[in-house]
């Protein structure tokens, strides 16, 4: 009887062991995802190694030890483990998206944007992983697939200034330069103090032909930072190209005409008086020829009604006349 009640205690305590080191293992498990939420990796990474210590196959203590090892941008150590996690469990968005982020911060642009696909699958409504895969699409030079991924990034992230930015460099690219503004303009909404979207909009003006405005834009950019050798060199090339007048007045530019060339003004400038050199001409006979560019005022004469004298003198004038033809 004995030997049986020790048997049955062993079975009954062989049974309980697994139990015991799952619920250690949860527990550390469970600590190791407060101290990631609180940002400390380190520790979270120490929770999440015990986790595993007492069972090595734990898929949620792998996945949550890769994005860990992710935060601290450790990617090259992150990656077998996000794929050992994904391995064991293949719908585990947390591991999905480990393996995805290791293979973008590791620039494996190709392998990024297959795994974003894969974690799309699980889980579509992650902002950071559309606006990942739209970066990894821009570096591989697939401009209207980076779009469409950062479409959905920009939807669910309405206040990611450089996502917007990003959106426009791809309309850039794929010379859409009106739609490319309009993803600046959202940028420039968000925040005027960011000297890179100041940048970018500077430059889809140049495409749309208003210099002008780009000028603008491109001292806006280096009034935040005046050392952006970029906006430098963009402000001096578009100041190259033509003359500019600075008047006050609207920021379209209206042209203006002239013997040199043509200014774009806000405001039509003062003509300024040029003298004129008179050219000399010989005059004809008995012609007295002016300078160019003045004319003779005639003197003003008054003529008065006929005086007694006058009657008088054309009498005896008359007179005399007369007296000559009696003679005769």
């Amino acid at each position: 009887m004995r030997s049986t009640f020790f048997v049955l205690i062993l079975v009954v305590l062989l049974l309980l062991v697994p139990a015991v080191m799952a619920e250690d293992a949860l527990e550390w498990y469970t600590r190791g995802q407060n101290a990631a939420t609180v940002g400390n990796h380190d520790l979270a990474i120490t929770y999440y190694n015990n986790a595993l210590a007492q069972n090595p196959n734990y898929a949620q203590a792998l996945a949550g030890k890769a994005a860990s090892l992710n935060a601290k941008g450790e990617y090259a150590q992150a990656l077998p483990v996000a794929e050992a996690a994904v391995a064991l469990r293949s719908t585990d968005s947390v591991a999905l998206n480990a393996r995805a982020l290791a293979h973008f911060g590791m620039g494996n642009y190709n392998d990024a944007v297959v795994a974003y696909d894969q974690l799309f699958v699980v889980q579509q409504n992650r902002a950071d992983a559309w606006c990942n895969q739209g970066y990894a699409y821009l570096q591989m030079e697939e401009y209207s697939a980076a779009v469409v991924s950062y479409d959905q990034c920009t939807k669910m992230d309405p206040l990611n200034f450089m996502s917007w930015n990003y959106l426009g460099k791809a309309y850039m690219s794929l010379e859409k330069y009106d739609q490319a503004l309009k993803s600046f303009d959202h940028a420039t909404v968000i925040t005027v103090t960011n000297a890179t979207v100041w940048n970018s909009k500077g430059l889809a003006l140049i495409a749309l032909d208003r210099p002008q405005d780009a000028l603008e834009c491109f001292k806006k950019a280096l009034g935040i930072d005046p050392n952006y050798a970029e906006a430098k060199k963009n402000r001096e090339e578009t100041t190259g190209k033509q003359q500019t007048i600075h008047i006050v007045g609207t920021i379209t530019p209206e042209p203006t005409i002239s013997r040199i060339g043509t200014f774009y003004t806000t405001a039509t400038p003062v003509q300024e008086p040029v003298p004129v050199t008179p050219a000399i001409e010989t005059p004809a006979a008995g012609e007295t020829k002016m300078p160019v560019g003045t004319s003779t005022v005639p003197k003003k004469t008054t003529y008065s009604p006929l005086s007694p004298l006058t009657i008088l003198a054309a009498l005896v004038a008359a007179g005399c006349a007369a007296a000559c033809l009696i003679r005769k």
